[in-house]
């Protein structure tokens, strides 16, 4: 067993991605009492959803389970960029007959706080992991009080010796290939970005906490070749995104099963942070990183009306529809039938 199947008490070292948008509890339920470790994104969720989709997981799962936060600070918005924004898009309201004047306002993701911490108080789940770095001490200090262990991505060496020192208790090296967005936050240099297998060796070689492999990793044989390079688990994602617990849309299942889900681009167009998704009509034409977005997330509120009008027409031009760049294992399976196939490879008897 690795270090991380023995910290969890996991019949396999592998993670299920937390991917907002595309899933809710019932995939990390599956995915636990399958034997690995299911995820909740919960940046998007209010208070009052949180503690229903908590609620959820604990009545169906005696197994662990892990709760995913954001912890990026909220800009202060800027009309004049606002306005750019707005002007840049308003071809596209234009053409699908929307009043570009009634915009909603909103950051639609909310970092970690006092109140999600209260939410999780009662549930006590064994792993709160993070993207974009870290909350703040007193915070960790509250997850830490009830044994929760603390998880977070790190996209370069020097993240993720930051991260260490902070007293983390496992590191998740997050490799460019990855789907959905970067969790780079001590620089916004794209150019900083790194594959799995360049990131995880450098890792397991410099730090002493567990690290988790991420991003490419979609295979049974990539679970095990991910292992063999020293990883103490494996973070899947986009394999799990075509599978029966998923709430993946129409639109965005349409395209993981198409030869467009080759073409894959880190992003800031949809929320203003890059991440990365299959490439449609709105990055083709605008580009993928584009200096008229705003800030994280507040880019968001202005997409949001175009992807909605679209999609009710099954149309994803202007969709995230967010994607590794390996979807070869992709499915439309049940949650717990793609855990084992992916840990196929290592302990054919178990699960």
């Amino acid at each position: 067993m690795t270090s991380v199947q023995k910290m969890l008490n996991l019949a396999y070292p592998i993670i299920q991605a937390p991917m907002a948008g595309v899933q809710d509890s019932a995939l990390a339920i599956a995915v636990s009492n399958a034997g690995a470790l299911g995820s909740l994104p919960c940046a998007m969720l209010s208070s009052e959803a949180l503690h229903i989709e908590l609620s959820k997981l604990r009545s169906a799962t005696d197994k662990p389970f892990n709760v995913n936060f954001f912890c990026h600070q909220s800009p202060v918005p800027d009309p004049a960029v606002e306005a750019q924004w707005r002007k840049l898009l308003l071809p596209y309201y234009q053409e699908l007959g929307l009043d570009a004047d009634a915009i909603p306002a909103g950051p639609g993701r909310t970092p970690f706080s006092d109140e999600a911490v209260d939410s999780l108080a009662a549930f006590r789940p064994a792993v709160v992991s993070f993207h974009f770095g870290l909350p703040s001490a007193d915070l960790l200090a509250r997850v830490r009080s009830w044994g929760s262990r603390i998880f977070s991505s790190a996209t370069t060496l020097e993240e993720a010796l930051w991260l260490e020192e902070q007293g983390v208790d496992a590191v998740i090296a997050q490799g460019v290939e990855a789907g959905g967005h970067r969790g780079m936050f001590l620089t916004d240099d794209l150019t900083t970005q790194v594959g799995t297998f360049a990131l995880l060796p450098q890792l397991k070689q410099a730090l002493r906490v567990p690290v988790i492999a991420a991003g490419g990793i979609a295979t049974p044989e990539g679970v095990k070749a991910a292992l063999a390079l020293g990883a103490d688990a494996v973070q899947v994602g986009t394999a799990y995104l075509l599978c029966h617990e998923a709430t993946t849309s129409a639109v965005h299942r349409a395209a993981l099963k198409s030869e467009q889900a080759r073409h894959t681009a880190i992003t800031n167009l949809f929320t203003g942070r890059p991440a990365r998704g299959i490439v449609n009509r709105i990055i083709q034409e605008l580009g993928p990183i584009s200096d008229q977005a705003p800030a994280f997330p507040l880019a968001t509120s202005a997409i949001g009306p175009l992807r909605a009008k679209a999609e009710s027409q099954s149309n994803g031009d202007f969709s995230p529809l967010w994607a590794g760049q390996n979807t070869q294992g992709c499915k439309e399976i049940d949650a717990a039938d793609m855990t084992r196939w992916l840990a196929g490879c290592l302990n054919r008897g178990q699960g």
